[in-house]
């Protein structure tokens, strides 16, 4: 296993408010404002066992989330199906199309969460590497994340753009760690960790020119695809921390 992970040109100023539907709107005093990603991260280098601690990681994590979401399903009267969860390594052919590597993906055709291993791991080292933590939580918010889909979509929820159902998915994912947080098992760092790889697979930030009328419109089709720039990520996935599932989706605005 060769595969070499760089990171780089992540200081980032977090300006940013969430532009998500539903209930979730404007991230409190956020942490994501605090976190400063660092400038550059080392190049790392992964063995099977960091593969192996990783997916070990993944399987606790799947654990817990398919927990709260399905008691939580339930104190809405509603039932959740868990998905299951699939590594991989090599681009294949999914129920959902092609399944590239360096990815992870929600297949709602076959209720199934894939994820290229190699690549959560990576992710987790590059954070163990730029933060001096043990870095799982960069990884884990990928998993927590897909999960947020899966949860998103059985309440059928589906929004017009593509951005605004990525915002609930990250938006869910730190409601997961708010979780985590209030049954003990949020470990120092985390938080960071989780920001750390929001950052990392946020979209670029768009370049502005000046022009407003140009401007306005670089700004909407910017906020109508993909997952959201980095400032976007971290405070969507803020939202959740701060404010739990509620904050994400209007079914659980009462827990």
């Amino acid at each position: 296993m060769n595969r070499a992970f760089t990171l780089g040109g992540l200081a980032v100023a977090f300006a940013a408010t969430a532009a998500m539907s539903g209930s979730a709107a404007t991230a409190r005093d956020s942490s994501a404002r605090r976190f400063q990603a660092p400038v550059t991260a080392p190049p790392v280098r992964l063995t099977q066992a960091d593969v192996d601690a990783s997916n070990a990681k993944v399987s606790m994590a799947y654990g817990a989330l398919v927990d709260m979401w399905t008691k939580d399903f339930q104190t809405i009267g509603e039932r959740f199906a868990p998905p299951r969860v699939a590594r991989y390594r090599q681009a294949f052919l999914s129920a959902c199309g092609v399944m590239q590597t360096d990815n992870a993906a929600y297949c709602p055709n076959d209720n199934t969460i894939y994820f290229d291993d190699v690549f959560v791991a990576g992710l987790e080292k590059q954070a163990s590497a730029a933060l001096g933590t043990d870095g799982d939580m960069a990884g884990l918010g990928v998993i927590a994340h897909e999960m947020g889909h899966a949860v998103a979509m059985q309440l059928g929820y589906d929004a017009p753009s593509p951005y605004e159902n990525e915002a609930v998915a990250d938006c869910l994912a730190g409601a997961f760690a708010e979780q985590s947080k209030r049954d003990g098992s949020l470990e120092k760092g985390d938080e960071q960790e989780a920001f750390f790889g929001m950052a990392s697979a946020g979209d670029p930030t768009p370049q502005l020119t000046g022009n407003r009328r140009v401007d306005r419109f670089i700004l909407a089709r910017a906020a109508a695809m993909g997952h959201g720039t980095r400032e976007q990520r971290m405070e969507n996935f803020s939202a959740g921390l701060h404010g739990g599932a509620g904050a994400c989706l209007d079914a659980f605005s009462g827990l």
